[in-house]
């Protein structure tokens, strides 16, 4: 069974937004909201899943989320209402 890789948004307690990679979306969240996750993350909690979106590989992902660390909070926004993986994978191909 081949893992799968996720870039994933967070939003924290402030109203900021946490970027992150995982390949265990589930088990990364609760470690997030037990303080244990990023030290970003650790006195912002609690924070909410906003958006994700699988990769087949690590490589893929960890591009993915250093590719939407770049943009800006409205354009980060722009991709987390529009819910679909897709528009990141597109943006990142131009």
């Amino acid at each position: 069974m081949e893992s799968k890789h996720y870039m994933y948004v967070l939003q924290c307690c402030d109203g900021t937004y946490y970027t992150g990679y995982t390949n265990c979306l589930e088990r990364r969240i609760h470690l997030h909201n037990e303080g244990k996750g990023a030290k970003y993350t650790r006195s912002r909690v609690p924070v909410i899943l906003k958006y994700h979106t699988v990769f087949d590989t690590k490589k893929e992902a960890m591009q993915a989320e250093y590719y939407f660390k770049q943009l800006s909070r409205k354009q980060k926004e722009e991709i987390i209402m529009s819910g679909q993986a897709f528009v990141l994978q597109d943006i990142m191909k131009k």
